[in-house]
């Protein structure tokens, strides 16, 4: 075991992100772009470079390429940081119980035995696929490995059993079945998307399977995978010959516990800078449950905070003021989904008053309220309505509508903020 503390350049001078995925990438270039001069360090769990993962699922089997970070972005972790160790992973935080928000430090153990002493970490760790133990030749889609693996396997003619109607089972599902795999998704609930949507706006999306040619049993429980047999808990089997989970993923955290208290999903929770309740322990991405001033707390999984929240957190730790300057309106979470022949974004919260624009048999968007304001939308094949939704969410206060004028589908929806 070798300790390894860096170089001793003072207080705030020694920076770790933990996780070489968008949000560390993102948070190391804003660091260096707010002026933060000091060491930084960067672990990268995988042993790639930070690499897009929504392609992964979108176009697993037409994008045969990572999207390799450093070209959409174009952030270089090697000329941004001092030190970049990939395929390193955290096991554990240590705190200093002394450490005051202008001193102390904290450190870090890595699974090769280091320990990383430094003034600040920031947990960009990103989530993992939940895998039942006790299933055995399972797949999950999470990591570039899943995706070559899954590729190789889904040929056409093979039968593809999804374990979930979530957004990757779906989106896995409609892929597949366009390059000719007998699909069935199996889901829990009586409706797709019925956790993230709600059973009325899931209920739209069951016709998107039958016709993609996608077999959809809902209120369908999986008690047992083996080998390929997907057992049912009321005793039928389905033969397969790939077995995909994707019942939902989970942050990345189990090294900051116990030292942090976490949230019953296991995120962190942070203010509106990322800053936890400890100084020098910050959070971004999948791993924050991070304090919204217009949302509240937003767990982690919006590709949108791994990409923007590391401009607030970056200018926070390298010493700016908050309150210097104009603070720009903070966008809203969204989540931007390509599945079965159709496009679906998501802002904001979607809650139990809602108003639908359009024919349900076509592009429609139904808006989520709480009183006159707007505080959410789901969008279905309408990009000019995803355009608005963001512009108006986005202003920094919650707008307020005319919901007759909101309701029109022939009127701009713009033309409805009072």
């Amino acid at each position: 075991m070798s300790i390894d503390s860096g170089p001793d350049t003072g207080a705030a001078e020694r920076v770790l992100v933990v996780g070489a995925g968008l949000a560390g990438l993102r948070t190391a270039a804003e660091l260096r772009a707010a002026g933060f001069a000091g060491h930084l360090r960067v672990l990268g769990a995988e042993p790639h470079l930070p690499y897009d993962r929504p392609p992964l699922s979108k176009e697993l089997l037409s994008r045969v390429e990572p999207a390799w970070l450093i070209e959409d972005l174009e952030h270089d972790l090697a000329t941004l940081a001092d030190d970049v160790r990939l395929g390193t992973a955290a096991t554990a935080l240590h705190l200093d119980e002394h450490a005051e928000p202008s001193g102390g430090s904290v450190a870090v153990r890595t699974d090769d035995g280091d320990l990383l002493e430094v003034d600040a970490v920031v947990a960009a760790t990103g989530s993992h696929a939940v895998h039942p133990s006790h299933w055995s030749g399972v797949r999950t889609l999470h990591s570039l490995e899943d995706a070559v693996i899954l590729r190789a396997r889904l040929t056409p003619g093979s039968r593809l059993v999804v374990i979930g109607a979530g957004w990757i089972g779906a989106e896995v599902a409609g892929v597949a079945a366009g390059a000719g795999c007998e699909v069935t998704v199996l889901e829990a609930a009586s409706t797709p998307l019925a956790r993230q949507l709600g059973v009325t706006l899931g209920e739209r999306t069951r016709r998107w399977y039958s016709e993609a040619g996608v077999q959809l049993s809902t209120d369908t429980t999986v008690a047992t995978v083996r080998d390929g047999v997907v057992q049912l808990s009321d005793g039928s089997e389905l033969g397969a010959d790939v077995v995909l989970c994707a019942v939902g993923a989970r942050p990345n955290t189990d090294w900051l516990a116990p030292a942090m208290p976490l949230t019953a999903s296991g995120h962190l929770p942070v203010d509106a800078t990322g800053r936890s309740a400890h100084p020098q322990v910050w959070a971004v991405g999948d791993v924050a449950e991070r304090a919204h001033p217009l949302f509240g707390a937003v767990p982690g999984g919006h590709w949108s905070a791994a990409l923007t929240d590391p401009v607030p957190l970056a200018r926070a730790l390298a010493g700016h003021d908050p309150g210097s300057g104009p603070a720009p309106a903070e966008p809203a979470p969204y989540v931007y989904s390509t599945q079965l022949g159709h496009h679906l974004t998501v802002f904001g919260r979607v809650t139990d008053d809602q108003l639908t624009r359009g024919d349900l048999a076509g592009p429609w968007t139904t808006l989520s309220f709480e009183g006159e304001h707007l505080v959410g939308a789901v969008i279905t094949d309408a990009p000019r309505e995803v355009a608005a939704v963001r512009k108006m969410l986005s202003r920094g206060t919650l707008p307020h509508l005319d919901r007759t004028l909101a309701g029109d589908p022939a009127a701009p929806l713009k033309s409805a903020l009072i």
